[in-house]
């Protein structure tokens, strides 16, 4: 016979999957924000680093408001989601951890400085018989270590501008890479090349270490100043754009930080020796920077940059009557990502409502916090409905003062003379995010104009393989073309890696 003990524990029924989670006060006092719980499937790393966008796993969020330590809070089917309510989470071994979003400068759930998260509990779950699964979050996420070496170094600098936009104390960051030879020749001076990495980019010295790498090997490591910029901010990637939500990014940058490195980096503090170069929203941001600013800069070397032209923005246009941006006019579901041979990896309404859950600091977020007019609760406001995909049509008009293409069209007749010689984008005709389109209509408007920028669509290259060496060591000889062009007053001596004065 069965104890009545066990027949009575056996006789309960199953509870549905719900998270109980506790803070503890060493993480911090009381709480307004956004709380997490990420799972993986994965026994490897942990589920905070995600979501990833070509897998993405389950999580779970609530926002709360001043939440105190040790008061449980549940994560249950209210919470919003990505991948289904904990209820409907298929059974299998999981990989759990809550996280507490605390860092207000950064746009990732998980790792940036400051935020609170728990051990990952390694666990069968069932979504609907596992019943609660208590988390404790106990830990801080720590800065990154500054590494510095003798040719990078950590610049960071107080910004006025943005301190009294956001009131409260906000700082411009970058990491300088100094050419070989730099401490050899202290009378030596240099022209910058200001780099703004793609969507995620920190512009750290773990960043910067990495692109030097590949900068030596152009074999033009000696001649210039690269300057790795940071774009990140809470809002995802602020493009060096002065935007309602993100503040004055671009006049940051251009009146106090860049006058703050030709102080103190022996810069050429001359509109033809500051070039600009980017990937992926770092080249639109080196695009946006030198139409924005055309007398500031020498010239810009723009690599996949995003949407430069909103009449496809990656294949929508945003300006067109009922616009969808879940599905095509024909009712097809839209794409967002593909690989090589037109498989499509990513849907647009898939990757949307994914970011629902993950809230400020998403790509197509981003997007809205750099070009949309800031809402009453002092959020952007949203493009389109994220549930049905309808887009706004006051808020995509708002959207045209930050439309390059658009731009540069209406007002040709002044910048244009300012312009010459100093465009060049270079895009892969198989973009892994369908980029593509828009390069080529920018590509059609300016030759329609009479422009003399280079716009290049490179056959059989995506995203990333348009970047090759060859282009890099191109951009390097054609950037420094433009520099002994304009400045003949210095000279490169390849014995010693020095640009002295005649």
């Amino acid at each position: 016979a069965v104890p009545a003990s066990v027949a009575a524990q056996t006789s309960q029924p199953a509870a549905p999957l719900t998270f109980n989670v506790t803070y503890d006060p060493s993480v911090t006092g009381s709480f307004t924000g956004r709380v997490y719980v990420m799972t993986s499937k994965s026994a490897m790393g942990e589920p905070r680093f995600g979501p990833s966008w070509f897998n993405p796993q389950p999580f779970f969020a609530v926002d709360v408001k001043d939440w105190q330590p040790n008061t449980p809070l549940v994560l249950d089917d209210h919470a919003v989601n990505c991948g289904g309510p904990p209820s409907a989470l298929p059974p299998g071994e999981y990989s759990v951890q809550a996280v507490m979003r605390i860092n207000k400068d950064s746009s990732s759930i998980g790792q940036g400085a400051g935020t609170g998260y728990c051990a990952v509990v390694r666990q069968p779950l069932n979504g609907a018989e596992s019943g609660a699964v208590k988390l404790r979050i106990d830990k801080i996420v720590e800065p990154e270590p500054i590494k510095e070496t003798e040719r990078i170094k950590h610049v960071e600098i107080p910004s006025k501008l943005l301190s009294e936009f956001h009131k409260r104390p906000m700082s411009l960051r970058a990491t300088v890479v100094l050419p070989k030879g730099y401490n050899d020749h202290p009378s030596a001076k240099y022209p910058a090349m200001y780099w703004i990495g793609g969507f995620g980019s920190e512009g750290d010295t773990a960043e910067a270490g990495f692109m030097t790498r590949m900068w030596d090997g152009t074999g033009f490591g000696d001649r210039i100043l690269r300057v790795v910029l940071d774009p990140s901010c809470y809002g995802g990637h602020h493009v060096f754009a002065d935007s309602a939500n993100n503040g004055p990014v671009g006049q940051a940058l251009i009146q106090e930080l860049i006058p703050h490195l030709e102080e103190t980096y022996r810069l050429v503090p001359a509109p033809p020796s500051r070039f600009l170069s980017g990937h992926s929203s770092g080249s639109w941001s080196s695009l946006w920077l030198q139409v924005t600013y055309p007398d500031f800069f020498g010239g810009t070397w723009s690599v996949a940059p995003d949407p430069v032209d909103f009449r496809d923005f990656q294949q929508i246009d945003l300006y067109a009557p009922s616009t969808n941006m879940y599905v095509d006019p024909e009712g097809h579901k839209r794409p967002l990502a593909r690989q090589d041979n037109d498989k499509v990896m990513i849907w647009y309404e898939d990757f949307a409502k994914m970011e629902v859950p993950y809230g400020e600091g998403g790509q197509l977020r981003s997007f809205e916090w750099v070009f949309s007019p800031r809402g009453p609760d002092g959020l952007p406001l949203s493009l389109y409905n994220r549930d049905t995909g309808e887009v706004y049509a006051s808020v995509a008009n708002a959207w045209k003062n930050y439309d390059i293409r658009m731009i540069l069209e209406d007002r040709w007749d002044t910048l244009g003379p300012k312009l010459a010689g100093k465009i060049h984008v270079f895009m892969g005709d198989k973009d892994t995010f369908y980029l593509d389109g828009a390069t080529k209509l920018l590509k059609q408007s300016m030759e329609r104009i009479g422009s003399d920028a280079v716009i290049e669509i490179e056959p059989n290259k995506n995203h990333m393989s348009i970047a090759t060496p060859a282009l890099r060591k191109r951009i390097d000889q054609e950037l420094l073309n433009v520099f002994i062009e304009h400045n003949p007053q210095y000279r490169f001596v390849e014995t010693s890696a020095e640009t002295q004065p005649h």
